[in-house]
C-alpha cells in the first residue's frame, strides 16, 4: 500500500482468493475508461439482428408471389432474417390450408438463401413463418 501510494496510483486486487492475495499497482481511473472502451468497441462489432417482414393473403397469385419471393431473396442475402406471414381478412380463415401451402412453398424455393427457423403457425388471424439466413463460409 505505501508503495502505490509513493507512486500516486491505485493498488488493486485482483485474485482475492489465491494464498496469498494477489494485488497490482495501477491507475484504477484509466483502467476503468480501457475497459469501457473495450466494452464498447465489442458491442459496435456484434451483429445486430434485422427482421423483415413480407405479407400474403391466402389467395396470392403469381406473379404477386413471385415479386415478393425476389424481395425475401434479397433480404436473405443481406443477412437478414425473414418473417413471412399470410394474413386472414374475414372469412377468409377458411383457407388456412392455401395459407400453409403458399409458406411451404416460399421456404422451399429459398432453400438455397435461408433455414426455416420456425414452421408455419397459426397465431389468431395470422399465419406466420421464420427464416433465418444461411451463414456465409
Amino acid at each position: 500500500m505505501d508503495k502505490a501510494e509513493e507512486e500516486g496510483l491505485d493498488l488493486v486486487e485482483i485474485s482475492p482468493k489465491a494464498d496469498p492475495p494477489v494485488c497490482k499497482i495501477i491507475d484504477y481511473k484509466k483502467f476503468l475508461y480501457e475497459q469501457k472502451k473495450r466494452e464498447k468497441l465489442m458491442k459496435a462489432k456484434a451483429s445486430k439482428v434485422v427482421v423483415k417482414e413480407i405479407r400474403f393473403g391466402p389467395n396470392t397469385d403469381d406473379h404477386d408471389y413471385e415479386f415478393k419471393k425476389k424481395h425475401a431473396e434479397k433480404f436473405l442475402k443481406d443477412g437478414a432474417k425473414l418473417k413471412a406471414y399470410v394474413f386472414f381478412k374475414g372469412r377468409s380463415i377458411v383457407y388456412k390450408d392455401q395459407g400453409e401451402i403458399l409458406l411451404l412453398r416460399l421456404a422451399s424455393e429459398l432453400e438455397e438463401w435461408g433455414k426455416v427457423e420456425q414452421m408455419p403457425k397459426l397465431e389468431g388471424k395470422r399465419m406466420t413463418m421464420f427464416i433465418a439466413p444461411k451463414t456465409k463460409k
